[in-house]
């Protein structure tokens, strides 16, 4: 499937979605507006979780590994930003873009900024598993240091800094039941 049809064929229960959730960004932390994100729980014919490896700019010792995703920009839905950004960061384009799996509220330090975000994140597949990060911004090219896929039980036994930091709980219950009927609430993170 291609990426434009899997945008069409999610954006229909995406925006059904969107209606159950409420209006995204429309909270705030400390009084900040948040940040529109859409982000891709990658899974390969293995089942493992495509992952990026990130830093501060200048400090590559403060590192952590998160989902592939990023802001929406201009008129864009949630569903068309998670596929450029997909393609930006990882040049994968062949997938096929599930439900939104969960829905959460974060807030960290980042470039010398605090970023208020109101992230979903939805499920996608896909057989193409090499990656090249050809699209990334000048700030992503200081901060993005690679890609890896994890298996759960590799992401279950990391010692490194994931973020969600339940990723590896919510990821074991995903593969055990199946995507949540309706997308779950992750607790709120403040780094």
């Amino acid at each position: 499937m291609s990426a434009e049809d899997a945008a069409g064929t999610a954006g229909a229960d995406m925006a059904s979605a969107e209606d159950e959730m409420g209006t995204a960004g429309a909270g705030a932390v400390a009084g900040r507006p948040l940040r529109k994100v859409a982000r891709v729980v990658l899974l390969d014919g293995r089942d493992r979780i495509l992952l990026l490896h990130g830093h501060e700019p200048g400090d590559p010792a403060d590192d952590w590994w998160f989902t592939p995703g990023g802001g929406l920009e201009g008129d864009e839905t949630r569903e068309q930003a998670a596929l450029r950004e997909l393609a930006e960061e990882t040049g994968i384009t062949d997938v096929e873009l599930g439900p939104v799996l969960w829905r959460r509220v974060c807030s960290f330090p980042f470039a010398g900024e605090r970023w208020d975000q109101d992230e979903w994140y939805y499920l996608a597949r896909t057989a193409q598993t090499a990656t090249r990060a050809a699209g990334l911004t000048e700030l992503e090219r200081r901060s993005v240091a690679g890609a890896r896929w994890w298996t759960c039980r590799e992401l279950a036994q990391a010692h490194e800094t994931v973020y969600p930091t339940r990723l590896a709980e919510l990821l074991r219950t995903l593969l055990d039941e199946g995507p949540p009927s309706t997308p779950q609430t992750l607790d709120t993170e403040i780094v």
